[in-house]
């Protein structure tokens, strides 16, 4: 008889919510999944969790990681023409389910260009006017079209967003070569839309400062980093931190400028860094391209320049570089500023690259994460050739959209981990697995299942535990309040 009641407590207790072990409190969770076929589903029938037996386990640890400020992406020109192509109550939609607080994607922290980057409509910086050190000719008038309406478009969804900034190519006359270019295209481009129409005699390579570093035009320069920040101001958006150059190590076909990190040292040091405090704006170091963390020592140690380092930030290759930088800084505050791009496919498998992306980030101490595109048209191509992914995919025929996979994945660690949260290291057999406590002491598990099986995963949280089921080839979010 004994036994008898024992086994209807059990069963009763099972049927209540998550599933908790015997005398434990019970674990009650959302929990949101993701697959190939469907997108943003939520799981209430908890039955197989309940009878299934357990293929992994996780053990959230006590230990505090990182703490997380924000999620966003990058706002690009193309991203704006590729809006404007809906009506006007899809774009407004869409800028809602991307930035408004607590209801989509709940972005806070984004990025935007000094002048042209690789998905601009073309080539332009803010004063191409030839040995104007003074900046009197300095205009975003370009901008007026497309980045101030953009940013403009999300700050009515949420006043209290968050910008950032840095150039991909300084104005052409600043260079040594007089060209937004620092790399000859590729044969195939020549004489067609793409063509950037560099001369290979004055292509530029790592390793090379690109830059005229001249006390003239390093004042200029940080001059124009201010005229930028004060149009900005005056059109009714702050930035609140720069960093000096995208992937100071690449010298590309679209606009770009290689500097050593020397010479970084040297603009952040004497010119931009004090140039940033007059206006209260941060300096961030980057973006860095590269895994050799020297890279970031150079101006870490530098007496000068790291006076003004507030963060230091990576993509690409870069991600390499993070744990040492971590290692050597460990108060340094890192971020991670564009996600790698895609081949404008937009599929599980780019998805799955990005998971691998962001959980390697969030692993080695990111702070803030920023996805690249928001918005491109189908197929995704930039003014220079180059197909790439985006959150929001426009047709331009029908006027239609559909948000990615990719978004998605943003959604599904951007709407649940909020700014504050606190990242937790976890153990165990299950591998594709992040955890965070929100200030308000809620917990957030997104669990990836890559290998095609339907799997049973036990959590140990809080001197607690649950088990939760999902499907093969499923991004799981779990919320644990």
């Amino acid at each position: 008889m004994e036994l008898k009641y024992k086994h209807i407590f059990v069963l009763i207790a099972l049927s209540l919510g998550g599933m908790s072990t015997w005398g434990q409190p019970k674990v009650t969770y959302r929990q949101i999944v993701t697959s190939p076929i469907d997108s943003w589903v939520e799981v209430t029938d908890r039955t197989k969790a309940m009878n299934g037996e357990t293929q992994e386990e996780a053990s959230v640890s006590n230990g505090k990681g990182q703490t997380i400020e924000g999620f966003g992406a990058c706002f690009n020109e193309l991203g704006w023409v590729s809006l404007g192509l809906l009506p006007s109550a899809d774009r407004e939609s869409i800028m809602k389910e991307l930035f408004f607080p607590n209801y989509g994607a709940n972005f806070t922290i984004c990025r935007m260009p000094i002048g042209a980057n690789d998905f601009s409509r073309d080539w332009y910086s803010y004063n191409e006017n030839n040995g104007d050190f003074k900046m009197k000719n300095f205009s975003i008038q370009n901008d007026t079209e497309t980045l101030i309406p953009f940013i403009k478009s999300a700050q009515l969804q949420n006043a209290d967003i968050k910008v950032w900034a840095s150039p991909w190519c300084p104005p052409s006359w600043m260079k040594h070569n007089k060209h937004y270019a620092s790399a000859v295209c590729d044969p195939s481009l020549k004489n067609t839309k793409f063509d950037n129409g560099l001369p290979a005699d004055r292509a530029g390579r790592e390793g090379m400062d690109m830059f005229i570093l001249k006390p003239e035009y390093l004042k200029a320069y940080a001059l124009y980093f201010s005229k930028f920040i004060k149009a900005y101001r005056k059109a009714g958006i702050d930035i609140f931190g720069v960093m000096p150059q995208n992937e100071f190590n690449s010298a590309q076909i679209f606009p770009s400028c290689c500097w050593t990190a020397q010479g970084l040292a040297s603009f952040v040091g004497d010119y931009l860094g004090p140039e940033m405090k007059k206006l209260n704006v941060d300096v961030m170091f980057g973006t860095m391209e590269r895994a050799n963390y020297l890279l970031v020592d150079t101006i870490l140690q530098d007496s000068n320049a790291k006076k003004y380092v507030k963060a230091v930030g990576f993509q690409w290759a870069g991600k390499d570089a993070v744990k040492e930088v971590r290692r050597h800084y460990p108060k340094m505050k890192l971020m991670q500023t564009e996600q790698e791009c895609g081949d404008g496919h937009n599929d599980w498998n780019g998805m799955l690259h990005s998971w691998d992306l962001l959980k390697h980030y969030m692993d080695n101490g990111i702070s803030i994460y920023n996805y690249w595109n928001v918005s491109l048209e189908e197929g995704g191509i930039s003014r220079w050739g180059w197909r790439q992914n985006s959150l929001v995919v426009v047709n331009p025929e029908s006027r239609t959209f559909r948000f990615t996979y990719e978004y998605y994945l943003m959604k599904h660690i951007s709407h649940f981990v909020l700014p504050g949260a606190v990242y937790r290291p976890v153990e165990g057999s299950a591998k594709e697995i992040l955890a965070f406590e929100n200030p308000d002491g809620s917990t957030v598990l997104l669990y990836m299942e890559k290998e095609g099986k339907d799997k049973t995963v036990t959590v140990k949280l809080k001197g607690t535990s649950f088990r939760f089921f999902t499907k093969a080839n499923c991004l799981n979010t779990i919320k644990v309040d």
